[in-house]
């Protein structure tokens, strides 16, 4: 392939993947996570962009292990990003760190800045990678058993249902401390008093600044020509951002105070592993997991390659122990769990080429945005409407994903009382969180016994993770029936 063609090809391919890395960090690092420094999360931005080009790198790049059956990545172009898996985990874990003490509020109750929250979310990751790494040695066949649509289904549907929330907060104004809408203090506007335009929580014009967002994506989807369909939450994302800055809710300082370059560990994060989350990110390996070997079957299938047989399982288990490795490796590498991506199957339709020199070009193009730190933190710099309105369409698209999944299952007697029992719950603690929250009244010295109510009470108020505890249960004990529809 001509070099100038792979670039071209390339860059589309990162465009296509833009809006996805760089979401979670936002998050994660903003008023609603662990309210990092601007810095910080500038750091993580562009961090962000160099770990999922790195990374990339080992997905389509397919090495052997040396006398054993097994590889490590795919052959294919399949790229990795940041996961939205981690978010609902990450946020409810953040708040209940902050209400019991783990992160400091000041005088008034605001929420301090709380490095070492994050750094327990990215270590407790890195450990709980084990088990998708683990897992990878497995049979697919196996795999697909004990884990079928009719888990990871509901599973996906139910994460994208809880990150709507966080787009839709913020498509009003934000989801920190001024979705309260206080009367007084730094908080009763948004997103800050002092900051440029800044406006009480759900005004008129923090909704018409996403909906410009959200309008500009479904134009583009109705008139756009095929590239511009592949891009267009990046179009949207970008309109939003002219109409805000020419507006005035942008503010430069952050953009003149960023550092002209940046790389991994500029900044790092006291690592630890932080007990109540365990339980729920061995629940999002298991989700990555399966999402890896959807995606790794659709980019097969994309390039008109074999999606059976034995060469086809073997990037199965590539692909699965790459993604779990790559958990692994993001951790250290101070950013949360990576998955594989799907965006860039539509990429490949689009433009009939699955020639992984493109791949390695979009990661060329990820690298050089990561270290031009200048680029990060005019994305940081991004109102929290703009944001809100490209993260909700983005955020739908997790869930209908799922409903996608769910579709695939045979509805039996069986598999229908199976959803009913797993999304139950799902919805339950979905759309009342803070159901669980009083089971639990200890209050003694014991940290390892708090902790352990604390695990407890974070997995039953996080839908996705109890749907999916639930099905599985639930698909191995009951027996399959010959059903009559």
């Amino acid at each position: 392939m001509p070099v100038l063609l792979a670039l071209l090809l390339g860059f589309q391919h990162a465009l296509s993947m833009l809006a996805g890395i760089i979401t979670p960090p936002l998050i994660l690092a903003g008023q609603g996570g662990a309210n990092l420094a601007p810095g910080d999360a500038q750091y993580l931005v562009s961090t962000s962009l160099i770990v999922c080009g790195l990374l990339s790198m080992v997905q389509i790049t397919r090495f052997h292990i040396y006398k054993t059956p097994y590889y490590i990545g795919t052959g294919l172009i399949s790229v990795v990003g940041t996961s939205f898996t981690v978010i609902p985990i990450a946020t409810g874990a953040f708040a209940q760190m902050y209400a019991t003490g783990f992160c400091q509020l000041d005088a008034d109750g605001n929420k301090l800045p709380c490095p070492k929250a994050y750094g327990a979310l990215i270590g407790t990751g890195t450990v709980c990678a084990l088990l998708e790494i683990l897992l990878s040695f497995t049979k697919p066949s196996l795999l697909k058993r004990i884990f079928p649509p009719l888990v990871t289904g509901p599973t996906v549907a139910l994460i994208g249902i809880k990150l709507i929330e966080s787009g839709f907060k913020n498509w009003a104004g934000g989801s920190g401390s001024c979705f309260d809408r206080p009367e007084t203090g730094p908080f009763s506007l948004c997103p800050a008093v002092g900051a440029p335009h800044a406006l009480p929580w759900g005004s008129a014009e923090f909704i018409g600044l996403g909906f410009s967002v959200f309008l500009t994506i479904i134009l583009c989807e109705r008139f756009g020509s095929p590239i511009m369909k592949s891009c267009a939450v990046v179009v949207g994302l970008l309109v939003g951002c002219i109409i805000a800055g020419a507006t005035g809710y942008f503010s430069s300082s952050g953009i003149n105070s960023a550092p002209a370059v940046n790389f991994i560990w500029v900044k790092t994060f006291p690592l630890s592993v932080y007990g109540p989350i365990v339980l729920p990110l061995l629940a999002v390996y298991i989700v990555l997991m399966m999402e890896a070997i959807g995606d790794i079957t659709a980019t097969c299938d994309v390039s008109r390659l074999e999606v059976s047989g034995k060469l086809f399982d073997s990037r199965i288990q590539g692909g699965v122990l790459a993604d779990g490795l790559n958990g692994l490796l993001s951790g250290l590498l101070t950013i949360t769990p990576l998955s594989t991506f799907a965006q860039n199957n539509g990429v490949i339709a689009l433009t009939r080429c699955a020639n992984r020199k493109a791949g390695y070009a979009c990661c060329f193009f990820l690298l050089v945005m990561g270290i031009f730190s200048k680029f990060a933190a005019a994305l940081v710099a991004i109102p929290a409407a703009v944001l809100g309105g490209m993260t909700t369409f983005l955020f739908s698209a997790v869930a209908i994903s799922g409903i996608r999944i769910i579709s695939t299952v045979n509805f039996t007697r069986r598999n229908r009382f199976i959803l009913t029992a797993a999304m139950s719950l799902g919805f339950g603690a979905t759309l009342v969180p803070n159901w669980f929250a009083y089971v639990f009244t200890y209050t003694g010295s014991n940290n390892s016994k708090r902790g352990f109510f604390n695990a407890i009470t974070l997995v039953c108020e996080t839908g996705f993770a109890l749907t999916a505890f639930v099905a599985i249960f639930l698909n191995l004990v009951l027996q399959e029936e010959v059903e009559d529809e």
